[in-house]
């Protein structure tokens, strides 16, 4: 198998906040179970063991949630333990770990500096907008503790890159943001388009994202990335790199960039194998990693195709000027047209606005990168 890629939910939809557009919490009240608890080692071992044992090269650990931290320090001092006892192989091997950082302390950044973890620690702009949408279950604020989280990572000096959902509060107050993570000294960021709750009307929550309101964020947010880009002090967008690298005839790092979906193996705490993150539902269930092998994930895998249902975009999507760097965008904001069997994205629109107003920058960063 190639570099395999393992997106591991320890602490399955637990979590020490409540944020009220999760898009996780949502998936997780439509299965016949909502959570699974905290893993337990032998599931984390037999994991770990199918998963590194397949790998070539390189292998890739994510821990999400819920809230991951929940496990506690010594389980994941576990998985880098059973990570050592099955690299058979040598192959090269990377953790991650996304956290809300409501709890993170100074053994928590002394652990991931030394272990050498990249962390996505998740900020939803200024100190009003973050607290509109990401409480604590009893109503409180939660913007000084992550403050204080992210001082901690930089005082151990741990690799962390800001994530932040786009809800439409975040998309008309993007100017002000921008400015705020710039002054925070956060370089490297991440921006991911707020989900409406899966196989429900779209753009009626207070918190949804329309086309018109996704397309003039990316508008504004380019121009602001793009005045910085000239002066060589730029953060790093993963977003707008992507577009970029996808202009110069190279492929994305994101599957939902590239426009198809990829090989995903999401483990739920139970041991469950999900395709994608967005899809960690009964009707996805690939196996269980306490009773099944990679062999029979991936024969699951092809036999609801999950990935194939992405290559079906419909022809208005095929025949945009844009298509090559834009790609249809991600399948879990696409809608059916269940007269043809084909696919059209909610944002197509938002696409064609930002396409629009800076594709010439983005081909003439890509000519001087090339």
């Amino acid at each position: 198998m190639p570099p395999i890629t393992v997106l591991i939910k320890p602490a399955s939809s637990l979590c020490n906040m409540s944020c009220e557009y999760c898009f996780y919490c949502d998936e997780a009240s439509k299965r016949l179970q909502n959570s699974y608890g905290f893993m337990s080692e032998q599931t984390l071992k037999n994991t770990i063991r199918k998963t590194m044992l397949r790998a070539e090269g390189s292998i890739h650990y994510a821990f999400q949630g819920g809230e991951p931290t929940l496990c506690g320090i010594d389980f994941f001092k576990k998985a880098l333990a059973y990570q050592k006892q099955y690299n058979k192989n040598n192959i090269e091997v990377s953790n991650a770990l996304q956290t809300n950082g409501f709890t993170l302390t100074d053994e928590w950044c002394s652990f991931f500096k030394e272990n050498n973890f990249l962390i996505g620690l998740s900020v939803d702009g200024t100190e009003e907008i973050h607290n509109s949408y990401r409480h604590t279950k009893s109503g409180d604020t939660t913007f000084d503790r992550v403050i204080h989280s992210a001082k901690l990572l930089d005082k151990y000096k741990v690799d962390y890159n800001i994530l932040t959902v786009i809800t439409s509060k975040v998309a008309k107050n993007i100017s002000d943001i921008y400015h705020f993570y710039k002054k925070q000294g956060w370089k490297y960021q991440q921006y991911i388009a707020c989900l409406d709750p899966i196989d429900e009307e779209r753009g009626i929550k207070h918190y949804s994202l329309t086309a018109e309101v996704y397309g003039k964020f990316l508008i504004e947010l380019f121009d602001l990335w793009y005045k910085d880009y000239k002066k060589g002090k730029d953060p790093y967008n993963r977003q707008f790199i992507n577009y970029i690298n996808l202009a110069g005839g190279y492929m994305a790092e994101s599957c939902e960039q590239n426009g198809v979906c990829g090989i995903q193996t999401v483990v739920e705490a139970d041991g469950s194998v999900y395709p994608c993150d967005f899809y960690a539902m009964d009707e996805y269930l690939l196996g269980n990693f306490n009773e099944n092998n990679m062999d029979d994930i991936n024969k699951k895998r092809s036999e609801i195709g999950f990935i194939e249902k992405s290559f079906k975009l419909d022809n208005a999507c095929k025949d945009c000027k844009y298509y090559k760097v834009c790609r249809g965008g991600c399948q879990r904001n696409r809608d059916l047209n269940p007269d043809t069997g084909l696919y059209s994205n909610y944002f197509c629109e938002a696409y064609k606005m930002f396409f629009d107003a800076h594709y010439d920058k983005i081909l003439e960063i890509a000519d001087s990168l090339r």
